[in-house]
């Protein structure tokens, strides 16, 4: 009798453990193909909206009006993340030090991995069309950065671990729209700052904070953004002379 309940248990354990790790995969393709979506569906919106509201857009190029509106998810999904990013690692207490007994590198919660997943779906969707329409997208950095974005974010949502430093990353996706005025053909950059007044010109009317926070945090955050990297880049040189010092010393 000891045996057979021992089994039983055990079997009901695999089922359980089966199921959890069928209901994680799901959830991952879920929140990669919602991704995709995303894009897409911004893509169509940049299309309908630029062509109601701007009359400069009409007379761009096919290429100039695909590079738009794909600029258009990829700013929408700096956004995202961005905001998301902040909140994980701000707010919540995903990775606050007394909310759970697990290391901070091993910490994820059903919401990080959505968020990483949604990513995928961008990187992918966004790689696609660099690789369909390649050269005019950009080039072998472009997809050199996407696959290293892609390779990192899929091992930390496979694995449920140092998800805490992709969302530190994907934080500073938040200087990508402040950045993409600085690559766009004089067309399109004369179309960004008609955009760009549009929006302010919506924010100013809401309220006056968020005007000028639309002013001045783009260039802030970039300013950080670099500071952050000098910091880390420097943290790594340190470290790696200290345990080279070390070594030389056994």
């Amino acid at each position: 009798m000891g045996l057979i309940a021992s089994f039983d248990f055990s079997a009901g354990s695999v089922l359980s453990y089966d199921f959890a790790s069928s209901r994680k995969e799901f959830q991952w393709l879920a929140s990669v193909f919602t991704g995709i979506i995303f894009c897409v569906i911004v893509y169509r919106l940049m299309d309908i909206m630029s062509s109601l509201l701007f009359m400069r857009y009409g007379k761009l190029s096919n290429k100039q009006k695909i590079e738009w509106n794909n600029r258009g998810f990829s700013t929408v999904h700096a956004i995202f993340a961005s905001v998301v990013s902040f909140y994980l690692l701000m707010r919540s207490d995903l990775f606050s030090d007394d909310s759970r007994e697990e290391l901070i590198v091993h910490r994820s919660s059903t919401f990080s991995n959505s968020v990483l997943g949604i990513s995928v779906g961008y990187f992918l969707t966004d790689l696609a069309m660099i690789l369909w329409y390649y050269p005019a997208l950009g080039g072998m950095e472009y997809i050199l950065h996407h696959g290293l974005s892609l390779f990192s974010i899929i091992q930390a949502l496979l694995s449920g671990q140092a998800q805490i430093y992709i969302l530190m990353v994907l934080f500073t996706e938040s200087t990508t729209p402040f950045a993409l005025g600085c690559i766009w053909s004089q067309e399109l950059q004369t179309l960004h700052l008609e955009w760009r007044c549009f929006v302010l010109r919506v924010v100013k009317q809401i309220f006056p904070l968020g005007y000028y926070s639309v002013l001045t945090v783009p260039a802030m955050l970039a300013m950080m953004n670099i500071y952050w990297f000098w910091k880390i880049a420097r943290g790594m040189v340190k470290t790696l002379a200290k345990a080279k010092a070390k070594k030389h010393d056994e």
